[in-house]
């Protein structure tokens, strides 16, 4: 028989408060992040109250393992799964079709192994720094927040957003370069999927 490692009490709360409709601020391999429940409207509202972020911006859904993320999407087409399991876990966000951000991070400390989807985005305001450390979070975040977890300083670079939409025929576009380098996703998605 497998054991099974016990989860931190950190990514206990974190999944406690998330299946309760709270707001968590919490460190992801880039910054740290504000999230909740994907379907909890009320929480999503905090999200985008506490951050000041305009409602017609969308956040993306962050998965804490990549089989998660791979059976929430189960329409998706061969060579898009494919090219998820190279970019995944890490620090990527990825449209998908349908208009779906998806991220699953590389984590170490909590909440790595949460078995809950959070509806996340920086725990920045609207365009303000990004927070690598958690006294980079505002004030505001923090306090409006159910539950913040401490991770120390992280690398403090955004993840790179890249658009698969098109991905079955080919097509792929970097929105955003972060952390991983436009030459490097030519590597990872030029693989046979």
């Amino acid at each position: 028989m497998t054991e099974v490692a016990a989860k931190p009490p950190d990514t206990r709360e974190f999944e406690r408060v998330v299946r309760a409709g709270g707001v968590v601020v919490f460190p992801t391999d880039t910054l740290y992040g504000i999230g909740c429940r994907p379907d909890g409207e009320e929480a999503i509202e905090r999200v985008y109250e506490l951050k000041q972020r305009p409602r017609e911006k969308p956040s993306a859904v962050m998965y804490f393992s990549l089989a998660a993320a791979l059976d929430a999407h189960p329409d998706l087409g061969e060579r898009t799964r494919g090219a998820l399991e190279q970019l995944l876990p890490g620090p990527v966000l990825v449209l998908l079709p349908g208009g779906y951000g998806v991220r699953v991070p590389a984590l170490t400390g909590p909440p790595a192994g949460a078995d809950v989807a959070v509806l996340q985005t920086s725990a920045n305001l609207s365009g303000g720094p990004d927070p690598k450390r958690l006294s980079d979070v505002p004030e505001s975040i923090r306090a409006g927040a159910d539950l913040v977890i401490d991770g120390g300083e992280l690398p403090g670079v955004a993840s790179t957003v890249v658009d698969l939409i098109g991905y079955e025929d080919g097509e792929w576009e970097v929105l955003r370069e972060g952390v991983i380098s436009r030459t490097r996703l030519e590597e990872l998605l030029r693989r046979p999927c």
